[in-house]
């Protein structure tokens, strides 16, 4: 599997990202580690998760997510193999949240903690902190790195403006700089990432590492009905957001590209595009068993054609 550098971080990622959202939450911990297992076996080896997931569950507090990947981590021996990737800024169960200094400073020594590691590859800002100068936490990262607790730093959720405002501070100010960029993207969600920020990310050669690349399932095709959307918990909010005329015919130019393909699927299809698309580095997604993991990886090796492409591009413009 043909790895690509994330941005000038040094970094070689697997063109597919593995999603740690669902570890803890909708993945217990067995069924958590036989996804990890199938994930390197298969071939992957960077792993995204944050320090909030999954705050958003009753009774969690978030970090449940990097403690079973520390866990992993621990009994299987795979630090040195995988590239783990982290967030810091999104509110805590405790209601903490932010890209100060300080706060910075206790977060990471609290993930190192859970992931059972003394580094992690990619440290990245969650999401922006306007109460803040961008040069604050740029500051303290630079910290973690001399220290050698974080090898790069990534940026997630910024505008445009923001993570501009951002880079220049970096050259300006002799601060590591942000050398990827998190944005949701997909098929579906196109306009808020071409319009200004991934041109901004090639014109400073950023990484892009979108999420949501499957439309939090939509694009799977599981869900084409109303009736489709009680086939789990992400059907109530699918369903306003994609099942409509223009999501209908996204779905109706993954079929068609299915079709060209022997064994292909709709997920591999979707995943394949984004990787075929200019300027972006590797999709995350997420799989609740090693089966779905199986099946988001074969998108690595799905070659897309031009017709297939035009289709995609043209049904999603």
């Amino acid at each position: 599997m043909q790895h690509r550098e994330l941005g000038r971080s040094g970094l070689q990622l697997a063109p597919l990202v593995l999603g740690g959202n669902v570890f803890g939450w909708t993945a217990d911990e067995a069924a958590s580690f036989r996804v990890l297992d199938a994930f390197v076996a298969g071939g992957g080896n960077a792993i995204d998760t944050a320090n909030m997931y999954s705050a958003w569950v009753p009774g969690h507090q978030g970090g449940e997510s990097e403690t079973v990947i520390g866990k992993w981590l621990q009994q299987r021996g795979r630090r040195d193999d995988v590239l783990i990737c982290t967030k810091v800024g999104m509110q805590m169960g405790d209601g903490s949240k932010g890209l100060a200094k300080d706060y910075i400073r206790r977060s990471v020594e609290a993930s190192l903690q859970r992931l059972k590691t003394d580094y992690i590859d990619l440290y990245q800002s969650h999401q922006d902190d306007e109460t803040l100068p961008v040069t604050e936490p740029l500051e303290a990262y630079a910290d973690l790195i001399k220290e050698g607790k974080v090898r790069a730093i990534g940026a997630s959720n910024f505008s445009a403006s923001r993570l501009r405002e951002a880079l220049e501070a970096s050259t300006q100010h002799n601060l590591p700089r942000y050398e990827s960029l998190q944005p949701e993207y997909n098929l579906y969600e196109r306009a808020k990432l071409e319009t200004d920020v991934l041109p901004l990310c090639q014109e400073h050669g950023l990484g892009v590492i979108p999420y949501f690349g499957l439309a939090s399932g939509f694009l799977t095709g599981k869900y084409r009905t109303d009736a489709d959307l009680a086939k789990s918990v992400r059907g109530s909010s699918i369903g306003p957001k994609y099942l409509n005329d223009r999501g209908r015919g996204i779905l109706a130019a993954l079929d068609a590209v299915v079709a060209r393909h022997a064994g292909a699927t709709p997920a591999q299809v979707a995943l394949a595009w984004i990787m075929a698309r200019p300027g972006l580095t590797a999709p995350i997604a997420s799989a609740t068993t090693a089966e779905q993991v199986q099946e988001l990886l074969g998108a690595t090796a799905l070659h897309l054609s031009e017709e297939d492409m035009r289709a995609l591009n043209e049904a999603s413009a």
